[in-house]
Order: C-alpha cells, then structure tokens, then sequence
C-alpha cells in the first residue's frame, strides 16, 4: 500500500481548549507519537481528512504528514468520532519505520465461488472473519488477502493455515488454527416436513399401484 502524503500544522498548546480552537477553524486536533520520541500536537485540514477517511483500510493507510520540522512517516492508531454527527474528533497517530511492526486488521477477498463445488450445488459460503488481524512490517501491509474457493464443497472449511499470507506477516491469534469461512448446507437443509411430505407421497404411489393390480387381478 502506498502512502499518502499530507501537510499539517504544529500546534502551540494541547487540551480541551486548543483542540476545540482547530475544530472551530475547520481543523482536526491529532498527535504523533511513538518510536520512543516525543508527542507532536498537530492539526490537519478538515476536507482533505474527510477525503483520505473515504479510502477503505484506514488504519492500514501510511501517511506521511508534513510539518514546518520536518516529515513523518505514520499510521492513524485511533480516531475518535462525535457520537451524534459522526465527525472526527481527534487523531492519534503512530510513527513507524522501515523496521516496525504492526497489527492491522485485514480484509478478506473470496475468489471464483463459479468455480466452488459446493456454491454450484446449493451451499453458502458461511464467512466466519470477514477480516483477520496480522502483524505486518509497517511498510509493507497488505490491502487484503486472499481465499480461492475453487474446488471445494459443501462441509469444507476454510482455516487460516490453508491460506497463504503476504511475506512477513503473520496472524496475531497463534494459539489455534482458527476458521475464516465455510462452505454450509443450504439453510436449513431438508425439513421435517419435507420428508414428511416424501413419505407421504410414497405411500399414496404405493397405495395406487396396489390398488391397479388388484382391479387387473379381478
């Protein structure tokens, strides 16, 4: 994934008071920190915030945010939204370099369901994680992973040690081979009442058939 370059301003003062001074200015109040440096209060413009949170995987979205001192390569860590109008509030912000890591969670693609045994013969594809968490060089997250259904058939399932993950990264849960997705049974499957049904029909067939031998018997 590429970063995106952004241009920020230093802010002077931190607290309740300077962040709510940005906001009324169509500014965002964030912080940098991390990699054992110290905390840089920032703003970003509004517009071109609302325009990069548009982009889908934020949280695995390098950015690389200039100031007057100079540039930083970061990852958005935590963004707090208002609980009303949904706006941005606030953001944190962590450094990274060419040699950290970090946890990001992410999306999981299926490919060719026209080729899977399973889908052409009634199963669903059941998704168990929609996205799976990895630890990932900072500068090298994935935009996604992907799952090749071709083949496989109802009662199969998808865990991650089947699937093949980017170079480097690796699932935060190490502790089980957990599932991704499933191949089910149609919903439901067959009825009680369906098979009742069959039976039924059956035994009136039967009945019938027995009835026309018995009358060319006669």
């Amino acid at each position: 994934m590429e970063a995106i370059d952004l241009k920020a301003n230093l802010r002077d003062k931190v607290g309740k008071g300077s962040a709510r001074f940005a906001r009324k200015n169509n500014l965002i109040p964030a912080v940098i920190y991390g990699n054992k440096e110290k905390p840089i209060p920032i703003s970003l413009e509004k517009k071109k915030w609302l325009f990069l949170m548009q982009k889908p995987g934020i949280f695995g979205q390098l950015i690389n945010i200039e100031t007057k001192d100079g540039k930083h390569f970061v990852l958005p860590r935590d963004i707090q939204f208002h609980p009303v109008t949904e706006d941005t509030l606030h953001i944190d912000f962590l450094r990274v370099t060419d040699k950290s890591y970090v946890n990001v969670g992410i999306t999981v693609e299926f490919i060719n369901d026209d080729k899977c045994n399973g889908i052409k013969f009634g199963g669903v594809l059941n998704v168990v994680r929609s996205q799976v968490e990895l630890n990932c060089p900072a500068t090298a997250i994935p935009e996604k992973i992907t799952v090749d259904l071709e083949g496989l058939n109802v009662g199969d399932t998808i865990h991650i040690s089947s699937i093949s993950l980017p170079e480097n990264c690796t699932p935060t849960i190490t502790d089980r081979d957990f599932t991704v997705a499933t191949i089910a049974s149609p919903r439901g499957g067959m009825s009680d009442a369906d098979e009742e049904d069959e039976t039924t029909e059956e035994k009136a067939t039967e009945e019938t058939e027995e009835k026309t031998e018995d009358k060319k018997e006669e």
